[in-house]
């Protein structure tokens, strides 16, 4: 359990996640603040990284500042550090003195180098998941010894609203998608009837006119629609407004 000070220090930081998660349009925007608050709330980090992995290697989807890009990097290319381990088992990864540490040889030396003595880095877990990791890095040894419980508990804050912000931002692409599919369904519909007009036929004869038309010039049917409306009206087609959804209710 974390004591009352350590709770109401981190209270304030509880509410600009709340802030950012409800004014940052877009998930990089927000993911970017995150490192940000994190420096100055886990105060003896000196940087941040955020690694993400999803269908694919992992990679920095943000950054406090070079330190902790060049940091994460140098564990991507070497296959192994404490961000890759924390994200690979799900569990917490601290490095008290990363120059007694001989835990993975080809991260140590260049980690060293940059300046990076201790770090924490801490599993983002969505529904059992391991999405990503909090990397914290510091210049010292045994930084994290007194703010572990108080980062995790920001990483755990910070998983929840990056949670919240990856399903606003599938939400919003399944509201594309859908828009896009009414809109190609109106179009369609339009240059069926100007085929049943112009052929006099039936709208199931219309369509298998047109898609033939879509196979024989390999283009998609929706494109050979617009331009079906197009010679006959001299305009592009517009989709109808009512398959335009707002997102304002009121």
């Amino acid at each position: 359990m974390m004591s009352e000070a350590a709770e109401s220090h981190l209270a304030p930081a509880y509410g600009r996640l709340l802030t950012l998660l409800a004014d940052s349009p877009h998930v990089d925007v927000f993911l970017d603040q995150v490192v940000r608050v994190a420096t100055e709330v886990i105060t003896p980090a000196v940087a941040c990284g955020l690694t993400v992995r999803r269908d694919g290697p992992a990679f920095t989807v943000a950054a406090s500042d070079d330190l902790a890009a060049q940091a994460d990097e140098i564990q991507y290319g070497a296959d192994e550090g404490p961000c890759l381990h924390a994200l690979r088992s799900g569990q917490i990864v601290e490095v008290v003195d990363l120059r007694r540490d001989e835990r993975w040889h080809r991260y140590r030396e260049h980690a060293l180098r940059l300046g990076i003595v201790s770090s924490l880095s801490l599993p983002m877990t969505v529904d059992g998941e391991t999405l990503g990791a909090l990397n914290l890095y510091a210049t010292r040894p045994a930084a994290f010894a007194g703010a572990r419980r108080q980062a995790a508990a920001f990483a755990e804050q910070g998983t929840a609203a990056m949670a919240v912000i990856l399903r606003q931002a599938e939400q919003a692409l399944v509201h594309r998608q859908l828009t896009d599919a009414m809109a190609s369904r109106s179009v369609i519909d339009q240059a069926l009837g100007v085929l049943m007009g112009q052929q006099r036929c039936t709208a199931k004869e219309a369509f298998a006119l047109l898609r033939q038309a879509s196979q024989r010039r390999n283009r998609k049917l929706r494109d050979v629609a617009a331009e079906i409306i197009t010679q006959v009206t001299g305009e592009s087609p517009q989709p109808a407004s009512a398959f335009v959804v707002s997102r304002n209710h009121g």
